[in-house]
């Protein structure tokens, strides 16, 4: 076999392993390797077995229906999300188990049995459906991390009204835009939302929005903060108001298995969202499945998903999957470090928390902020660890599990994205040994590789970019409107072959352990050598003195692109600079004679810049693309997506003045 050349050269080597407690092993739902090659042998008869799960109006006919790139799953088969959520827990024990257990930032508590969340669910529905609201329209919702905001998703799909959630961190624009795009003719909002202290206006924003939003008829406001807002006669409704008189209980709308749920607005490269549109029967199987497997769900577990529901991650793992599994689903408002960079690990201690499922930039802030804020502290009642939304690097999982596993609890690192809807790549915890840093291997039924420019397999240990060879239940169905732009976006990208695109580079060991080497839109061109920024980075945040790293490409004359580093450091370690312990030329010497050891002196930086904050998206992801126009002198780009606009402005300031 002639020998492929590798998309991207990967040098980071990592050699720890984690396997199985025993006693992890004997009470996991997975038990048995034998799951993989059952799943492989047929797919088909996998997945609906999975699909049982589910409670169904009609059985479906079919399993699949595969005209690439187009899939139909369960064809034929009826149900309701809402009542595969809600109302059919009702007939078992879990009447009068916890559902949903909320913090608000300001500390007020609730907790919702299935029974509660079902009174609340059908008057909310009610109130929608008084308002105009039927099967096929679409509704908008901009809402803080409150019950409610679950609530609206579930009484939409009650009602088979697709919902499209707007993150509640997102300007006016934004929400104008996604509402037009999806020609939503309802919106759902607060008066307002807490975040760190301050109130956040939605109403006031979503007015802003609306102004240019023509397929709005009705407003429906949650009364969150209390103060103010402008309502107008005729548009807009106070949720408490209407609620008074609204009936509780009713039907749920029998919905086709490929029937639209929502659709969910991710960024595109032309600067147009992407609304990914995701199906009823298909995704609700998905996510039930992996979110009982994945995360070895037992009926007694506190489970805790720290996303928003404004991102898939909320929506399949906060929302959808739990109450599917008629799991306790924890719903927490605040920020992480509000009024004290222990909120997290208080919410832990304060209920139970078994199972705490976060992201990489959260834990390398909490590396940043330092083990004296969980050592306060009682964390011993989690027992399963998960991240979530970017590759971890090796020693961040190595934190995260000392610090808060207490080096007992298993780490699935977990590999999907907005469009795949449920976790593809994943550690099963009782079966799988753990590489920190690795995805591991791709759930039973998922089918994945890892090619070249031309669809072959690269071989092991050799990166190239990660594709999906066969369908999977949640993947998404298109883009709402434009099913060229889904063609072309992923499945085009390899020609020729019916490959799903992920738009990430990876590698795969001689364990055939998946590793992620981030988007390859960033893989930094060095010499003729493709080196991935996650590499590279990792590199870096394995120094003790660093909390978090981005690497990028600057244009170099000789080189073709030189390699640009942002650093965080530790707060201690920032400390001691500051005192003048060590100066800014000591550490960054250091820090680059520690990337020539750990990878090869190919992935020297030229520069290595120290900074207090990364600019990141409100999402979490760090915004390499602005870090390149900064090291490149050029105007900055889109920024409306930052979490915080003046730490890309601060940043900029300093590189120009040359004081980083």
């Amino acid at each position: 076999m002639a020998v492929r050349k590798a998309t991207i050269d990967t040098l980071l080597q990592e050699d720890r392993i984690f396997h199985p407690d025993t006693e992890f092993n004997r009470q996991a739902n997975v038990k048995h390797r034998e799951i993989y090659a059952e799943a492989r042998s047929n797919s088909r008869i996998f997945w609906a077995m999975q699909a049982e799960r589910l409670e169904w109006f009609q059985k479906w006919d079919q399993v699949v229906d595969w005209q690439p790139p187009f899939v139909k799953w369960f064809v034929n088969g009826k149900l309701n999300a809402c009542y595969n959520c809600v109302d059919r827990h009702l007939k078992t024990w879990r009447k009068n188990k916890a559902a949903i257990i909320f913090e608000g930032e300001p500390g007020d508590t609730r907790v919702l049995t299935y029974w509660d969340l079902w009174r609340e669910v059908t008057k909310f529905a009610n109130v929608l459906r008084d308002l105009g609201v039927q099967k096929g329209d679409r509704v908008a919702i901009y809402m803080p991390m409150i019950p409610e905001a679950a609530i609206a998703m579930l009484a939409c799909a009650r009602l088979g009204a697709a919902h499209s959630v707007v993150f509640g961190g997102f300007s006016p624009d934004s929400l104008r835009d996604r509402i037009n795009d999806a020609g939503a003719k309802l919106v759902i909002t607060t008066d307002g939302s807490w975040r760190r202290g301050k109130i956040v206006p939605l109403k006031k924003n979503t007015d802003l929005a609306v102004a240019e939003c023509p397929t709005i008829e009705k407003m429906l406001v949650v009364r969150r903060t209390g103060q103010e807002v402008s309502m107008q006669e005729g548009r807009d409704f106070w949720y408490h108001e209407l609620e008074v008189g609204a009936q509780v209980g009713g039907p749920c709308e029998e919905m086709d298995s490929e029937d639209m749920l929502f659709i969910l607005y991710t960024s595109g490269t032309t600067g147009k969202p992407k609304g990914v549109v995701h199906t009823t029967g298909g995704y609700l199987t998905g996510v039930a499945t992996t979110h009982h497997m994945i995360f070895d769900l037992k009926d007694s577990d506190v489970f805790w998903c720290t996303a928003d529901v404004g991102w898939i991650t909320g929506h399949s793992y906060v929302v959808y999957g739990p109450l599917a599994n008629g799991a306790t689903t924890l719903m927490f408002e605040g920020a992480p470090d509000w009024p004290e960079q222990d909120r997290f690990w208080a919410i832990v201690e304060r209920y139970g928390v078994n199972i705490l499922y976060t992201a990489p930039t959260a834990i390398r802030a909490f590396m940043k902020w330092g083990e004296q804020w969980p050592a306060r502290r009682d964390l011993s009642s989690l027992r399963l660890l998960g991240s979530v939304g970017e590759p971890i690097n090796p020693e961040a999982w190595m934190w995260y599990h000392k610090h808060i596993g207490g080096q007992r609890c298993p780490i699935v690192d977990t590999w999907w994205q907005t469009e795949t809807g449920m976790i593809l790549i994943s550690a099963l915890p009782g079966i799988t040994p753990l590489k920190p840093g690795s995805a591991t291997v791709p759930v039973p039924g998922v089918e994945a590789d890892v090619v070249d420019k031309n669809g072959n397999p690269v071989l092991l240990g050799k990166g190239g970019f990660l594709v999906l060879k066969e369908p999977w239940p949640a993947m998404m169905r298109t883009i709402y409107g434009d099913d060229q732009r889904y063609i072309d976006t992923y499945w085009n990208k390899i020609p020729g072959k019916w490959l799903y695109f992920a738009g990430d580079g990876a590698r795969r060991d001689y364990h055939n352990y998946y590793w992620i080497l981030g988007r390859v839109d960033d893989v930094i061109n060095v010499a003729g050598h493709r080196l991935s920024t996650m590499e590279v980075e990792s590199a870096f945040v394995d120094h003790p003195s660093v909390a978090e790293a981005a690497a990028i490409g600057k244009d170099h004359a000789i080189k073709g692109q030189a390699i640009s580093v942002f650093i965080t450091l530790k707060s201690s370690i920032s400390k001691e600079m500051d005192s003048g312990a060590k100066t800014r030329k000591e550490m960054q010497d250091e820090l680059k004679a520690h990337v020539v050891r750990k990878i090869g002196a190919i992935a020297r930086p030229d520069d290595v810049f120290f900074t207090a904050e990364l600019p990141k998206t409100r999402s979490g992801k760090i915004m390499r693309r602005l870090l390149r126009d900064i090291a490149e002198g050029r105007a900055l780009g889109d920024t409306t997506t930052l979490a915080d606009p003046a730490v890309i402005a601060e940043l900029k300031n300093r590189y120009e003045a040359k004081e980083s």
